[in-house]
Order: structure tokens, then sequence, then C-alpha cells
């Protein structure tokens, strides 16, 4: 039995005859060839899959180093096994699998130093495990295993099979296999930094478009001043769990559009978002709104219908002036969000549901409680995450960002070319905006519309606010939960007495009436408006009716 030969070991050198070095110069040729082809491949190709296939098959036809292989170390399994190769069958490549120590493959590798076999059927060491020894040809086969390193530390193995009759010397055949070595080790090493690289910006990009997704102002939400930076993170942070939140703002904060860039930060954002307006449904429809009715379930319902938490199964269902669910609707609600079934009106089975809740008031919630017009249980319920929206005035450094924003909007749904001027941004910022972004909007809607030339300015501002019917109005602070809705009356009434037994001639029918009419009717809403009780207005319209 003879050893492996390690590292280079030559074999005797010929003496030099013309015929010899004709030899020689062929080999050196095709060497050349080899290396050419080689630069070439890199202009190409980075690809290994490629590109060390067609070296390895490169030096099968060229040199006549056979059955090239690349052996790596699996990071499953910790195995070598074969990853690229010229000349094998696909049996043969899967049963090419060595422990790091196994065979002459191994000790290449655990080593670090060339390991030659000039005799496959001689060293006991070789196992022939890839290729059986009947595939070979039936004559003396040497084997060589060279280590493939990178950054000097041993990745993997190089190996080829040579018959020992060929013309040409082994030593030249390890010296070639050590420049196709390096070569590959270099294409592993760029192609793993463009990997690494492309996983980078994968990621990263993967981030920032989680990230704008995230993002309020992905949904039409601006604003950059510290009380909406703070809203901003608070909203990401809860986007991303299945908790109740209550917004909480004065009307025409955008407590809508919040809503809705919550559920599309949140992994139900490809679910349904619904929207119910509780301060805008009749109190006899609210059950059927939200639980649905079965066919026959009273006079009308000629077919079954899914009611809004049906529809935002697996979604986010918002309900907007919760404060104005009637009493009766409460309790209904308050089961529903605990044991997270419905029961369709004319029904007699549960349904069970997934759906985010969100809702939304303006109104002082605490003080309804104390009232008697909410249930505490259901407060306490809704308000699991609290999110306050500021009031326009309160983050003034914003209203130049959200005018430009609107109008930019704006000339868009009407086809104009408006602007505003610097003076005419500090006019807007310098307004308390009692009707908040909606407001906001309007004035800017109504300027386009009726601007007579492309730049608006500051006089063109301060006469569409002076022609603004309802000014001088302040709002409760809804981040304290204690404290009750004060509001300021229209301009120039007088202060509402909080005793109701006071004289209502304090307060002229016209006004009453006319804070009626603004509210649509809604008496609940015009006292909010007014700064009183429900108990409040019925006493003075009462009182003031019979003069």
């Amino acid at each position: 039995m003879r050893p492996a030969i390690p590292n280079d070991t030559p074999e005797p050198a010929a003496p030099s005859t013309p015929a010899s070095r004709a030899r020689a110069e062929h080999w050196q040729e095709r060497e050349l060839l080899i290396l050419r082809e080689m630069a070439r491949l890199v202009g190409k190709s980075l690809e290994p899959a490629h590109v060390i296939r067609d070296v390895l098959h490169l030096l099968s036809e060229f040199i006549g180093l056979n059955r090239g292989r690349l052996l790596l170390v699996d990071p499953g399994s910790g195995m070598l096994k074969i990853r690229h190769a010229y000349g094998l069958s696909r049996s043969e490549i899967a049963r090419g699998q060595f422990a790091p120590s196994e065979g002459i493959t191994g000790r290449a590798f655990s080593s670090g130093m060339t390991v030659i076999v000039q005799d496959i059927d001689a060293d006991s060491e070789y196992l022939g495990r890839t290729v059986t020894r009947a595939s070979l040809p039936q004559e003396t086969v040497s084997y060589i295993a060279h280590p493939l390193a990178v950054d000097g530390v041993v990745v993997g193995v190089l190996a080829v099979h040579r018959l020992r009759r060929r013309d040409r010397a082994l030593a030249d055949d390890v010296a070639l296999l050590r420049v196709v070595a390096a070569w590959i080790a270099q294409i592993l090493k760029i192609n793993q930094q463009l990997e690494q690289r492309t996983a980078a910006l994968v990621s990263e990009n993967a981030t920032l478009k989680s990230a704008l997704q995230r993002s309020p102002a992905a949904h039409g939400i601006v604003g950059e001043s510290a009380g909406m930076r703070q809203l901003f993170e608070q909203l990401e942070l809860v986007s991303q769990t299945t908790a109740t939140v209550l917004l909480l703002g004065e009307s025409g904060t955008g407590k809508e559009m919040f809503a809705r860039a919550l559920h599309l930060s949140s992994p139900r954002r490809d679910a349904p978002f619904v929207r119910v307006n509780c301060g805008a449904i009749p109190e006899a429809l609210f059950e059927s709104e939200l639980f649905g009715h079965e066919k026959g379930a009273f006079t009308g319902a000629t077919t079954s219908r899914a009611g809004k938490f049906e529809q935002a199964n697996q979604g986010t269902l918002f309900l907007d002036e919760v404060g104005d669910l009637p009493l009766a609707m409460q309790v209904k609600l308050l089961r529903v969000l605990q044991e997270r079934v419905i029961e369709r009106i004319g029904g007699s089975r549960e349904i069970a549901l997934d759906v985010r809740l969100v809702a939304a008031t303006s109104r002082d919630l605490n003080q309804l409680v104390r009232e008697g017009q909410f249930r505490l249980d259901l407060f306490y319920r809704l308000n699991v995450v609290p999110l306050r929206l500021p009031a326009l005035r309160e983050r003034s450094e914003d209203i130049p960002a959200l005018a430009r924003h609107h109008l930019h909007q704006i000339n868009q749904q009407y086809g104009r070319d408006a602007n505003l001027t610097e003076d005419a941004l500090r006019a807007l910022a310098a307004y308390p905006w009692p009707g908040n972004v909606r407001q906001l909007r309007n004035l800017i809607e109504r300027l386009v519309l009726l601007a007579r030339q492309p730049a608006i300015d500051a006089a063109m501002v301060d006469a569409a606010l002076s022609a603004e019917q309802i000014t001088g109005l302040s709002y409760p602070d809804l981040s304290c939960p204690d404290r009750s809705i004060r509001a300021a009356t229209v301009t120039d009434a007088k202060t509402l007495p909080d005793d109701p037994s006071q004289p209502a001639t304090e307060w002229g029918i016209a006004q009453l009436e006319a804070a009626l009419a603004r509210a649509g009717g809604n008496k609940s809403r015009a006292a909010r408006n007014l700064g009183m009780t429900l108990r409040q207005l019925d006493y003075r319209l009462r009182k003031l009716r019979k003069f």
C-alpha cells in the first residue's frame, strides 16, 4: 500500500528531450487557455453554480483532471457535501458526503494540506463513496484533494481524479489546482459579500417599507410637532397588537384618519376596515346595524343581513362617536367585547368573531359616566389604550404643512394652480381653528374656489376667516379624564348657569334653536356644543318656549 502524499511531493523529473519540451509547451498552452477562460468567466458572471462548473469542465477537457467536485460545509449538518461538480451524476453527488475528518477528503479539510493518493486501489483511506470503482477506468487512478480557504479559513475541498499514465507531471496538476482553488475562493468570497449586501439591502428595504406603511404620514396624516410625533410613536407601538384603542379628541381632529392608519399599519391591513357612526344611526336600528338580522326577524327583513361586526371579521371595526351609543346597546356591546361572539336578531346561533375594535369620541366619557349616560364597565373595556389627538391650536407649527398638503389635494381635485403666500401661511398659523383640521381644509377649499388669482395672500385669508360663522369656541382637555366638558358659547353670549333653576332668560330662544340647527336637531350634541347637559338644555327650552 502506498501512503498518501501530502502537499506537493513531485514526481521524478524526466530527462529533457525535444519531445518532452513539446509536450510541456502543449500543456502550458492548455493551462493558459484555462486561465484566460477563467478571467472571461469572471467578467461574464459571478454566479458560483455556473462559473465553477465551467472551470471544472475545462480541467476535465483540457488537462484530464476528471470528475471535479467542490465540497463545502453544510451549515445544518456540519458535513462536507458536494455543492458543485462536473462529470458526476445526481446520485453520485448525493452520496458525496463526508465528516470533516473522514477519508481523504476529510483529511484535506481538517489538516488544511493537499492530500494525494497515487493509486486509489492501494489506499485504504480512500473510501470510494462518491464514485464506485466500477465506474472508473480499469487502470491506475489517482485522487487529489486540495483544501479551499477563504481569508485563511478552510471552508471546503476541491477534489479530482487523474489517470497515472498521462504524460503530464503530477506536480503541474497540483500547481494548477492551487490556482483554480484560489480563484474559486475569491468567487465564493465575492458572492458571499454580494449576498450579505443584498440581504442587508433587502432587510433595510423591508424595514423602510414597513416603517412607511406604519407611518401615519403614509395615510395622509401630516404633522411634525412634538405632540404629533409622540402620537405617531404610540400608534406604531399599539398597531401591532390587538388591544382596543380609544381615540379622544375634538371634532375635526382626524379621528377616523388615525383609526384607518392604525388599521393599515397593523397585520390586519388586508382585512376589512368598517366604520360605524354611532351618532347617525337611529336608536331602533342600532342592533340590526351592528349585529345583523335573519330573514323574517322583523317586518321588512326579507333577507338575512350581516351586521357591521361580521363585516369587520378578521379586520377592524371603528365605532365613531361611541359616546352617543344608547344605554341598551352599551350592554350588548359590552357582552360582545367580553365573549367575542354575536347573535343576529332573530337568530339562535352564536357567531365567533375576531375583530379589532377602535372607538372614538369627542365627548368626555367620564362626565357621561357620572351622569349615568355611559356604563362604567364599558368605559373600562374601551379605555384599554387611550390616545389623545391634539387640537390644531395646540400644534400651530403643523399648520403650514397641513395647509400645503390640503392645497395640493384641492388643486388636483379641481384642476387649479393656487398657492399660499408666506404671509397667508402665517395668518393661518395664528388662527385658533375651533373646527380643527376639518375647518382648515374647508377654508382652503373655499379660498381656492373663490380666488381670482393663483396667489392667495394674507388679506384673502383674513377675509375668509372673518366670514366664519362660529368663532371663539373653546374645548375640553380630553387628556384629563376627570375634567368635565366646558365649552364656551357663541360670541357675545353669557355664561350658562350650572343650576337649571336659574333664570333661563339669560339665554335667548334664538340662540338655543340656532345651536340645535347647527347640531342637526340632535339635542345631546347641541347641549354639548353649548357647554351644558341635556337636562339643562331641555329645561331652558321649556322655559323659553312658554314666553
